[in-house]
């Protein structure tokens, strides 16, 4: 299974390439396949890429609920706090 996140571009230092933030956890990531990417914007980055920008309320719908789950999961399954 993949999963893809959203997280919020906090830098842009070169021309194909973000820093963006996930919860504290900031990477550099590829812009490749994404166009007109501001810092504040939205992405969801899967392996290291940014495959599409997302709207501020879809990027902060999807992670609450991934908060949630994390928030929720047994530390036996070895889920991302």
């Amino acid at each position: 299974m993949c999963l893809a996140v959203p997280a919020r571009v906090v830098q842009l230092p070169a021309p194909d390439q973000a820093v963006v933030d996930l919860d504290g956890v900031r990477k550099t990531i590829s812009l490749a396949m994404v166009d007109d990417v501001a810092v504040g914007d939205y992405v969801i980055v899967h392996v290291g890429f940014a495959l599409r920008k997302l709207d501020v309320e879809e990027a902060e719908a999807t992670l609450a609920l991934l908060r949630e789950i994390w928030a929720t999961a047994s530390p036996a399954t070895g889920a991302a706090p």
